[in-house]
């Protein structure tokens, strides 16, 4: 079963169907992974949302920062609202919102392929963590979110802590690994995150540095295919595909064969649904 990641798609349906028919894509033959940023920015989330739900076990898809806002707004204690710039209304008040929620609250913060070697996550994990150990703390969060979902959404907000320590506990260690695994892209050697630096590579002070200029795929355990990071565009490096390329800014959407490493990523161009900005 051919596998291809799909970089943000943050509402661009229409958009996302003409990559699929580029891409020649049967949903009986291929599998798709999706980066996360299901939603959000561009005008289509609902359709996105009731189309990859709808491909069942064909397609895995991580959560990320714009789902779990999302989720944190419909099914929080209510302190979380709309922000400018949220195209999320139609999701809110579709008839089957309800449905589509629970989907969503249940797909993981991570996925690890052992078998082939990768980890899909929405941004990145920080060099102290190996691939096993993003899947693990991942599973936590998730195990979490199941058994009190508005919990986690009432702590999860917020930079602090920067530094990961296997001692951190309760919301506190939480909102780190989701930081970690949904907002990540600057950070220093030893993992101290830094979550207000969102520009390209290169803006950021020393010491602090992409987070995939640390270690490579030998080193993490696995190849890391992520998104996230519209400003970065597509990068190959250091064991790490990034295919966030701004689709909702008016970039293009990406596909990643996964199962060649000679085959190129296939694009197809975005209108600008947002301005100049990052997602």
């Amino acid at each position: 079963m051919p596998r291809y990641a799909i970089g943000d798609v943050q509402g661009c349906y229409d958009e996302l169907r003409e990559l699929l028919r580029a891409l020649r894509y049967s949903a009986d033959r291929d599998e798709l992974w999706f980066v996360g940023d299901l939603v959000n920015r561009g005008p289509q989330s609902l359709e996105v949302l009731r189309f990859v739900r709808a491909l069942g076990a064909g397609a895995i898809t991580v959560l990320g920062n714009h789902d779990l806002h999302l989720l944190a707004v419909a099914r929080g204690h209510g302190e979380r609202k709309l922000k400018r710039g949220d195209t999320l209304e139609g999701v809110l008040a579709a008839r089957d919102r309800d449905p589509l929620l629970d989907w969503l609250l249940t797909r993981p913060l991570a996925h690890h392929d052992t078998a082939r070697g990768d980890l899909l996550v929405h941004a990145g994990l920080v060099p102290p963590w190996h691939a096993a150990d993003a899947a693990r703390l991942a599973r936590e969060v998730e195990q979490a979110l199941a058994a009190d979902a508005p919990a986690v959404f009432a702590g999860m907000y917020g930079n602090e802590p920067d530094t990961w320590s296997e001692a951190l506990a309760g919301a506190a260690r939480t909102r780190f690994v989701i930081n970690a695994l949904t907002r990540l892209r600057y950070c220093t050697a030893e993992g101290r995150m830094d979550l207000t630096q969102k520009g390209p590579p290169g803006e950021a002070p020393p010491p602090l540095a992409p987070w995939f200029t640390f270690g490579d795929a030998t080193s993490r355990g696995a190849r890391v295919i992520c998104g996230h990071w519209s400003a970065l565009g597509y990068s190959d490096r250091n064991g790490v595909v990034a295919i966030d390329t701004g689709c909702v800014w008016g970039g293009a959407l990406t596909a990643l064969p996964l199962d060649d490493p000679e085959a190129p990523p296939l694009r197809t161009a975005c209108r600008a649904y947002q301005g100049v900005g990052e997602a």
